[in-house]
């Protein structure tokens, strides 16, 4: 009886008040049914920090691209080795033998 008594009173002081009514129904509405709920919100933070990584990475690798070209630009000699290496570019009465290396032996 006791404890029936307590769960009323506790009904009566807070769960039939109209300000906890609605602020239990606010919380709810925020941190689970509204468009911006809590969860899509960690998700949101969660990808903005991926984001982030990547414009990190990616203006490192135009730094380094940069730098490489110009190198490139100012050196004959790297410009043709690097023609050479990358794109398998020749001279003119040359013959240029591709040899692979297989890793596994």
């Amino acid at each position: 009886m006791k404890k029936a008594n307590k769960l009323y009173w506790f009904y009566q002081k807070y769960l039939a008040n109209k300000y906890v009514l609605a602020f239990f129904v606010f919380l709810i509405w925020i941190l689970f049914l509204d468009t911006n709920n809590l969860i899509q919100r960690f998700r949101t933070i969660s990808h903005i920090h991926k984001l982030e990584e990547q414009k990190a990475y990616y203006k490192e690798r135009i730094e380094k691209d940069r730098a490489k070209l110009i190198e490139l630009r100012s050196n004959e000699e790297q410009l043709e080795k690097f023609a050479r290496e990358e794109y398998l570019m020749k001279k003119e009465n040359e013959d240029v033998f591709v040899i692979l290396v297989d890793e596994e032996e």
